[in-house]
């Protein structure tokens, strides 16, 4: 038997992100299955969970890019899918909204526009992730890493309170690896909320504050990050499968 879930105090339901009895169907799969959690403001949660758990699919939930099947989604006690709340949340997703032919600049600056961002902001933004060097090279020709460095400029670029990261770390060097954490510790300090799906543990183990562990769509665990090991996750998702 899968350990309980374990309840934190409640979180005041008009602030951050808040799923509340969340299914999520496409035909008859279900990705998720009555998942109830959040992500309060000054804090970051790890969603934690095997390939296939459904953590992709509680992001895209979050950031209205989905509509649930079942329950209840607040962003800042908000449906997030009306596009006033959008300008809250960035979100960084397995699609990156990037427009391949167009350079990492010209994508910054259509999204800048979007979200009525000075130019200086965009070009701050190159320099912060280093792409200035690649500014003018088209996304579709850019390796793996600098293009999940421009879609996480992108999604940070409007000054987001409430950042949704899907495997934000896959394809970076230790350098700006450490330079995402630093801005996900910065986005804390100032009271914003972060969702991280990752298979980067170790990395989530030091920043988080939260963890929650999802298997087969379920919500197994809510618990202190700095409370769970790795041999703990692996007991969970192999006693949650075999539910």
């Amino acid at each position: 038997m899968a350990p309980p879930v374990h309840d934190r105090p409640a979180v005041a339901e008009h602030s951050g992100v808040v799923l509340r009895g969340v299914w999520k169907t496409y035909g008859a799969t279900v990705a998720l299955r009555d998942v109830t959690m959040e992500a309060a403001p000054g804090r970051i949660v790890a969603l934690l969970g095997p390939n296939g758990a459904g953590k992709s699919t509680v992001l895209r939930v979050a950031a209205g890019a989905s509509r649930p099947t079942r329950g209840t989604v607040l962003v800042d006690g908000v449906d997030p899918r009306p596009n006033g709340i959008r300008r809250a949340i960035g979100f960084a997703g397995h699609h990156t909204f990037l427009y391949g032919p167009l350079t990492a600049e010209e994508n910054l600056r259509f999204y800048g526009d979007l979200y009525g961002v000075p130019s200086a902001s965009v070009t701050a933004a190159l320099q912060r992730f280093g792409l200035e060097a690649v500014r003018r090279r088209r996304v579709q020709e850019l390796s793996r890493g600098l293009a999940q460095r421009v879609n996480l400029a992108r999604a940070l670029l409007h000054g987001p309170r409430i950042l949704l990261l899907d495997e934000p770390f896959t394809g970076l060097d230790t350098a700006f690896a450490d330079q995402l954490a630093a801005e996900l510790i910065r986005l804390r300090q100032a009271g914003g909320a972060v969702l991280v799906a990752t298979h980067e543990w170790d990395a989530a183990r030091e920043l988080a504050d939260d963890a929650a562990v999802l298997v087969r769509g379920r919500l197994v665990l809510r618990a202190p990050a700095h409370s769970l090991a790795r041999s703990d996750l692996s007991a969970l998702y192999a006693g949650a499968a075999g539910r």
